[in-house]
């Protein structure tokens, strides 16, 4: 299983950014693909996830309504969308998959996962 995440680089604060996981390896059907981001000297955090089986999607607060996460699973590729992008938003971006469909509760946790991706970088800065 491969998680190949790219997108990411320099936006001025405001800016717009999509990154792009290509999953492959991996029947994306019944899984569970989330967006994660790590800032410097800040513990990894959930930020997006969508369940492929129904689509049911669950964002952290600090994005919800900037970000959006989408599939295109003819592709096998989950996509993040984050407008309005502020500088607390710098980190490097990662993507994690599971083959289980996840209840809601457990969508943004770290520990659902099973594979990850590399990780892109994204800086909000001016």
């Amino acid at each position: 299983v491969q998680l190949q995440a790219s997108g990411g680089g320099l936006v001025q604060p405001g800016g717009s950014l999509r990154l792009s996981c290509v999953v492959s390896g991996f029947t994306l059907r019944s899984s569970t693909i989330g967006w994660f981001r790590q800032a410097p000297g800040k513990e990894r955090e959930g930020v997006a996830c969508i369940r492929q089986s129904d689509g049911s999607t669950a964002y952290a607060s600090s994005v919800r309504g900037r970000f959006t996460i989408s599939r295109d699973n003819a592709k096998n590729t989950v996509y993040l969308q984050m407008n309005s992008l502020q500088s607390e938003d710098t980190a490097v971006y990662y993507c994690a998959a599971t083959p289980r469909g996840l209840i809601r509760s457990w969508m943004l946790a770290i520990q659902s996962y099973d594979y990850w991706g590399q990780g892109t970088l994204v800086t909000v800065s001016s």
